[in-house]
Formats: C-alpha cells, sequence, structure tokens
C-alpha cells in the first residue's frame, strides 16, 4: 500500500515536457510518486500559495504539480524548493492524522470509563506511535 510519507516528485510528465518558447517561461509539470489524497492537496496548495513563481497541483488528479519558471537555470532551485514543500507537506499531514486519531482514542476512552485499569489501558493505546 502506498503511504502518505512515499509521495514525492519522480519525474516529469513525459506528455508536457518542458519547452523553449517565444514566452519568456517555462512550464513545468512535475510527476509525483502515487496519487496524493485530496486534502493533502489542499494541504499542499495552502503551503504553496506564497511561492514565486507558483505551484499547484489540481486536487482532483493529484498526480502533477504545475509550476514555470522564467530562466531554464532556476529549473533545479525552484524544484528543490517544492521537494522541501512536499516533504513539509507529508510530514503535516501525517501529524495532523496522528491528532486525529489520538482524538478518537481519547473520546474513545471517555465513553468507555477513565477509572481503572480499562482507563490507564485505554490512556497507553491513545499514546501508541504507529508512524516509525
Amino acid at each position: 500500500m502506498q503511504d502518505i510519507s512515499d509521495i514525492k516528485i519522480i519525474g516529469i510528465d513525459e506528455k508536457r515536457p518542458p519547452r523553449v518558447r517565444k514566452e519568456p517561461y517555462i512550464d513545468l509539470f512535475f510527476r509525483l510518486s502515487h496519487p496524493a489524497p485530496q486534502d493533502w492537496c489542499e494541504d499542499f496548495n495552502n503551503l504553496t500559495r506564497k511561492l514565486d513563481p507558483p505551484v499547484r497541483i489540481d486536487k482532483s488528479e493529484g498526480v502533477f504539480i504545475d509550476t514555470y519558471v522564467r530562466d531554464m537555470n532556476h529549473i533545479p532551485a525552484h524544484l528543490d524548493s517544492i521537494k522541501e514543500n512536499i516533504r513539509s507537506c507529508n510530514t503535516q499531514y501525517i501529524e495532523r492524522i496522528r491528532q486525529a486519531e489520538l482524538s478518537a482514542a481519547a473520546n474513545t476512552a471517555s465513553l468507555l470509563g477513565d477509572g481503572g485499569k480499562q482507563g490507564q489501558l485505554n490512556s497507553i493505546v491513545a499514546a501508541l506511535k504507529f508512524d516509525d
């Protein structure tokens, strides 16, 4: 099964390779290792909103990151910036899922009662970390 932490750029969209044109920019379409969930895409778009040049991912597909550069020599640095934002987004997304699981476990624990050995067991289970 594919994991959120596995999301990374694996190449350029073969159907839309970069081309030198008369316009003063070069479109770039980076392919991800596997489709990202819609909420990950929203997080990524929010995280990269202020980058210049702009970077975005279509959340309905979740496979290609669209951007551009004005100078072909800026492509490596721009790619590094995008990769760093992907790593940050992965980390934030995983943490949000973990917090939701902890919250759900805490809610379950409160429904079952916090007293005695069951409460102790519920606390231990709620604090487990499965992301390593």
